[in-house]
């Protein structure tokens, strides 16, 4: 790593994926924020919204996006709303900036899932396809020298995690497919949704887009489908669960004829060998748990064969704001500007 930190500018940053980006950048030794931009809190200190920050930015305080394009840097995080990211973007490559969004913006290849999911076309389509698919433990060598990066959504994250190595392995069918999954309220950013408030949330577990609704749908599709080397669909229900952050992931796909625990075992093994953010728990034994990945980046997974129904269950937690979003922002940065991968990423889960 060179003694000179790069520099990065954040748009977006007074949300919960911004904000999580402040905090695992604050102790990144190879990256150091030189702007943090929000157009309704431009002028604010970041530590009047982040008292935890302070140490880290007592003194810099919050511009606007134009402003921080103005000002421009080495690598620039789009922690924007759908659909504001594409708008920027080419202004911040433009600057020269190695470019990494967490929107949706440019997530999908094809052009005629944006209006079909998102409810507009998309206003850079020659663009879909130019920029890496940010999931390091399947797109490590796309994402190596990018200036464009695509981080993935937080439930295609966990569903692909656990999923994509059975599918191109040929252990599970990629026909059936069932993604059952739970995220915390943060998932949902700091709008405020009747349905994320403390008085709806609290004591309360609901699905919600159900019937392949939800816009991760055709991520996940996207994805098994590369893996799968032919269409690929799926049913995906989301539930909202009444904690603040975490993803638990459990699929449901049919096994192969021969395939068991050990097989399966053995496809994880060989598909996460030497990933630094991959646990692979011990099949049958123990099992995905979100407060076990809470707060950092890493993620568990674990498979089992139930021969009695002929079907594969595969499980995967993850933080949905660090792994989820903005850990994995990190590591694909520190992957594309050749850093050591897990730079600013050695983080370990509260106590209990």
């Amino acid at each position: 790593m060179t003694s000179t930190k790069r520099t990065v500018g954040v748009l977006g940053a007074s949300g919960y994926a911004g904000g999580e980006l402040l905090r695992l950048l604050a102790r990144h030794p190879g990256l150091q924020v030189a702007w943090a931009a929000g157009d309704r809190q431009r002028g604010q200190p970041l530590a009047d919204r982040y008292p935890g920050l302070r140490a880290a930015y007592g003194d810099l305080s919050f511009c606007s996006l134009d402003e921080g394009l103005d000002k421009g840097a080495d690598v620039v995080f789009l922690a924007l709303p759908h659909g504001s990211a594409a708008a920027v973007a080419p202004r911040a490559l433009a600057g020269g900036a190695t470019v990494v969004d967490l929107s949706a913006d440019f997530r999908l290849r094809d052009p005629a899932d944006y209006p079909a999911w998102y409810g507009s076309p998309h206003p850079l389509p020659e663009q879909l396809g130019a920029w890496s698919y940010g999931l390091p433990e399947l797109h490590r060598n796309e994402l190596l020298g990018a200036r464009r990066v695509a981080v993935p959504g937080c439930y295609p994250t966990a569903a692909l995690l656990a999923l994509a190595p059975l599918v191109a392995a040929g252990l599970v069918a990629a026909d059936g497919i069932v993604v059952d999954a739970k995220s915390g309220l943060s998932g949902a950013g700091r709008s405020l949704l009747d349905d994320n408030l403390f008085v709806q949330a609290n004591e309360n577990v609901t699905p919600y887009q159900v019937g392949g609704r939800h816009r991760h749908t055709p991520e996940i599709e996207q994805e098994l489908a590369l893996a799968a080397g032919r269409p690929v669909a799926v049913t995906f229900t989301p539930h909202l669960v009444p904690a603040t952050r975490g993803i638990l992931a459990t699929c449901y796909a049919t096994l192969a004829e021969s395939a068991g625990d050990d097989d399966l075992a053995a496809c994880y093994a060989a598909a996460y060998a030497g990933e630094p953010f991959v646990d692979l728990l011990p099949p049958g034994q123990a099992w995905p748990a979100t407060r076990a990945v809470a707060t950092t980046n890493r993620a568990q997974v674990a498979a089992v064969a139930d021969h009695r129904t002929g079907r594969a269950v595969a499980a995967a937690a993850i933080d949905n704001l660090v792994k989820g979003a903005a850990g994995q922002a990190v590591q694909c940065a520190n992957i594309a500007l050749g850093l050591p991968e897990t730079a600013g990423l050695d983080l370990v889960p509260p106590g209990p």
